[in-house]
């Protein structure tokens, strides 16, 4: 008798357990919907006036159309861009998300002793949104009109010359050292706190050459402020259709892109990750980023956060022998 009452007991507290769930799945589901339930803060490690502003600012307008809240830039430039990456690791509002870069996921891991992020471990790869084209600009005062005419000038004055990039580690720091190590030219760096600084020196002439993503140098270009005398890319750009790539300048199978993701902090509940690699995907592959990043020579892309990852892990095998070689230490080392 006792043993019927405690099957009966335990077959009706499984019946309210059954219900009572039943009763809150549109609850745990509608709380899932809700987020994120405030604008999203989307942080771009660099200062303002760079490639990595002009991807972020497209993304972020597109998202903001599908995802329900606002999603707002924040330019945090410092420590290559060590303090931003810091920052969103340790966020815990889970609105605060950030774009990752060729810098801050394949080259820090390699020219800091220490990071105050993992990487790896820190955050999920949510999108891979573009690839930037970089671009070999000189002011229009140095005597060489192509990549050929650089290198031979260079030569004849060896650490005389200028470059300038975004800071230690950039993107435009490695591809101008990958550049060196192609064609054997010393040109002494020169870094700066973020692409529009730099920018700034190149076109008054206090510089004499750098790399910069597309986005940030073709109105200068076009204007004949700046001369571009190689891309990096494996083909012409549509829009600079009489300047020849590095590769057909003399050095085979060259080819430099800087890239731009979205990461969030891996610790944030699995369907707040999911929710918004549904929706960066959907806002990188839309027309309307597609049209404006193209209209700045970068390439709109939008794979999953599986093919980011890996993709992530494919530039860091790529770059850790090219740090080793050319020596790139971090400022002030």
């Amino acid at each position: 008798m006792h043993t019927q009452d405690a099957h009966t007991t335990r077959r009706d507290w499984l019946l309210q357990s059954s219900a009572a769930l039943a009763a809150l799945s549109p609850l745990l589901s509608q709380a899932a919907d809700t987020w994120p339930s405030k604008p999203l803060r989307l942080v771009v490690p660099f200062a303002p006036g760079g490639s990595s502003e002009i991807v972020a600012r497209a993304v972020a307008g597109e998202m903001a159309r599908t995802i329900g809240q606002n999603v707002f830039v924040d330019n945090k430039p410092g420590a290559a861009g060590n303090i931003a990456m810091e920052e969103v690791a340790r966020s815990t509002d889970e609105h605060t998300i950030i774009l990752g870069h060729i810098g801050t996921l394949a080259v820090n891991p390699y020219i800091f002793a220490r990071l105050p992020y993992d990487a790896s471990k820190d955050f999920a790869p949510i999108t891979l949104v573009s690839k930037v084209p970089s671009l070999y600009v000189v002011h229009p005062d140095v005597p060489a009109k192509n990549l050929k005419e650089f290198v031979a000038w260079a030569k004849t004055q060896p650490g005389k010359l200028n470059y300038g990039s975004a800071g230690n580690g950039s993107a435009g720091h490695l591809a101008f050292e990958y550049l060196k190590m192609a064609t054997g030219i010393f040109v002494v760096h020169v870094p700066y706190r973020g692409t529009g600084p730099m920018l700034t020196d190149l076109l008054s002439g206090r510089l004499q050459a750098a790399s910069v993503g597309a986005p940030a140098l073709l109105q200068f270009i076009k204007a004949g402020k700046l001369r571009c005398i190689a891309t990096g890319t494996s083909a012409r750009l549509p829009q600079l259709p009489d300047v020849a790539t590095v590769a057909e300048q003399g050095y085979k199978g060259f080819e430099m892109t800087q890239w731009y993701g979205l990461m969030a902090p891996r610790k944030w509940p699995a369907d707040h990750l999911q929710k918004l690699e549904v929706e960066a995907i959907k806002a990188a592959r839309s027309k309307a980023v597609s049209d404006k990043l193209s209209q700045d020579t970068a390439v709109a892309v939008g794979n999953t956060g599986a093919e980011f990852d890996a993709f992530i892990r494919q530039e860091q095998a790529r770059w850790k022998p090219v740090i080793e070689r050319a020596q790139i230490k971090p400022e002030g080392s």
